[in-house]
């Protein structure tokens, strides 16, 4: 029963977020466990199993994530590149402020555990959905078939891109953004959408 009590998993994701945090990616389950003031397994009691506190940590951050960039790709009125550089700034500046969280969810949980992994898969996806249907709703890509293509392709170009940029810190985060903007701009503008379809 006390596996479903809210505030008590929430204790536990916030320890098992300072120790992430402080500890790195690699942080031992026995180091959450004892960051909580519990046992291992009264820890994995609380969430099925690790899966299951690997799950739970995903879903608090990663739509978190989603949260934040969702009404800076949905402006309307704003010009594209506007709006573009500035979700893809929030993306870098809040995976590079939780290093140790975004390699611990994306690395290491996804390289451990094929649930995790198909449920982080379906978390980006159903950004790239989102991001597909307002490119069709505002008419930016008419053909919703394309602005499926192009929202999955500008998540995960993004993604990877700032998965790249972590690992090269040495590299100007504004200089990543206009590369990245630039892109977007290139395969948003009227005359490669014609090309595309000729």
């Amino acid at each position: 029963m006390s596996g479903r009590d809210p505030d008590r998993r929430r204790a536990l994701l916030d320890a098992a977020d300072r120790v992430i945090l402080s500890e790195g990616p690699e942080v031992s389950m026995a180091a959450i466990a004892a960051e909580a003031g519990i046992t291992k397994p009264i820890l994995y009691r609380h969430f099925g199993d690790k899966s299951g506190l690997y799950q739970a940590l995903a879903d608090r951050h990663v739509r978190t994530v989603i949260a934040q960039l969702r009404p800076k790709f949905a402006e309307s009125g704003a010009d594209l590149r506007g709006r573009a550089r500035a979700a893809i700034g929030v993306y870098l500046d809040l995976v590079s402020a939780n290093l140790n969280l975004y390699r611990f969810l994306f690395h290491r949980a996804s390289a451990e555990d094929t649930r995790i992994r198909s449920h982080m898969t379906s978390l980006v996806r159903s950004l790239g959905e989102e991001l597909g249907r307002t490119l069709a709703a505002e008419r930016v890509v008419p053909d919703p078939v394309r602005a499926q293509v192009l929202g999955h392709a500008f998540v995960g170009m993004v993604q990877t891109t700032g998965d790249w940029w972590l690992d090269h810190p040495e590299v100007d985060r504004a200089q990543v953004v206009e590369g990245l903007v630039d892109v977007i701009a290139a395969a948003l503008s009227p005359r490669y959408a014609r090309g595309a379809t000729s």
